[in-house]
């Protein structure tokens, strides 16, 4: 009884994170109103901020919420390994660059058509897990994959609805760009989650140690990134322009949430998983209909929608995969 419990408790905590921080995302970039808008990349660099803190505190309760238990650990685990450390740079600076982007593509896409594109990152996990750690797909799984892309195809189709040139045009070039930063990022999600994976499998250290030496690449990839294309305008207005509560929530749950999937994901086979991707695009296309009202549903989006759905399920039916343990 306490299982099935923890069970949906899992589920919800999912569906909630993940529909949430794409409308916040999504309503912070494009619908918040009068005033500067604040940097993603600034918000970026919070993020990974918040998130060593918060694994720093997962490792001190881990030791008893001894100091120095604490610094003894992360000084025999970081400093003392300093080739294992440099072995969390390349996933950490990808999943710098993936955090970006997923800012540049909700800036252009509405979050519908976004949460079901970025499923896209199935496959391309998929493909890695086959080529990099000799994962064998079952029938199931592949036939999953090639639902999951006709799917998105459809997502992607262009609509037939009435519009000047000059508004088509750049309605036109704005998903483009959109559509690229998802694409990007699947790949990017797909090779960094699992070359992570494979890093874990590797060695026997905690998650939350490991979720600190990437956090300290990625607070300086992200410091770097930040200065280089929005250097002139930290310097004009600082680094925290534009920031208001709904900037912190969507920060918090860039920086909180894939903690909180690793936190409770063990209680969650991959049917619930799906079942928990396949809410998550629901709720996210009503809201973006009903409440933001920038999101048109035609008949060929549900019909992309539904078989993403479906090959998200089917993706989990044959075959338990390891998830991710890091980032959502």
């Amino acid at each position: 009884m306490a299982s099935t419990r923890l069970k949906y408790l899992s589920l919800g905590v999912l569906v909630f994170q993940t529909t949430s921080l794409v409308l916040t995302m999504r309503y912070s970039r494009t619908l918040q109103g009068d005033g500067p808008r604040y940097l993603a990349s600034s918000a970026v660099v919070t993020a990974e901020l918040l998130k060593i803190i918060a694994c720093v505190m997962l490792v001190f309760k881990e030791h008893s919420y001894s100091v120095r238990a604490l610094n003894s650990v992360l000084r025999q685990e970081i400093a003392q390994k300093p080739v294992e450390t440099l072995k969390l740079a390349i996933p950490s600076g990808i999943y710098t660059l993936q955090n970006n982007l997923l800012y540049v593509a909700l800036s252009n896409l509405d979050a519908a058509t976004y949460q079901v594109t970025y499923q896209l990152k199935i496959l391309t996990t998929a493909l890695f897990s086959v080529s990099m750690l000799g994962r064998r797909l079952g029938v199931y799984q592949w036939l999953s994959l090639l639902i999951l892309m006709g799917g998105v195809t459809l997502v992607q189709w262009p609509s037939d609805s009435p519009a000047s040139p000059e508004t088509e045009q750049l309605t036109t070039g704005s998903q483009l760009v959109g559509l690229v930063a998802v694409l990007v990022a699947c790949c990017s999600s797909g090779f960094a989650g699992v070359y992570f994976e494979k890093i874990l499998k590797e060695s026997k250290q905690s998650v939350w140690v490991r979720n600190i030496q990437l956090g300290m690449f990625g607070l300086v990839f992200g410091v770097i990134g930040m200065l280089a294309y929005d250097g002139n305008r930290v310097r004009e207005h600082g680094m925290f322009q534009g920031y208001n509560s709904l900037t912190c929530v969507v920060v918090a749950l860039q920086a909180l949430g894939g903690l909180v999937i690793a936190a409770v994901i063990k209680y969650a086979d991959n049917i619930l998983k799906g079942f928990a991707t396949s809410l998550s695009i629901i709720l996210s296309t009503l809201i973006s209909y009903f409440w933001l009202e920038d999101f048109v549903p035609t008949s060929v989006f549900f019909m992309g929608a539904v078989l993403v759905i479906v090959a998200t399920f089917l993706y989990g039916y044959e075959g338990k995969q390891a998830p991710n343990p890091s980032r959502a």
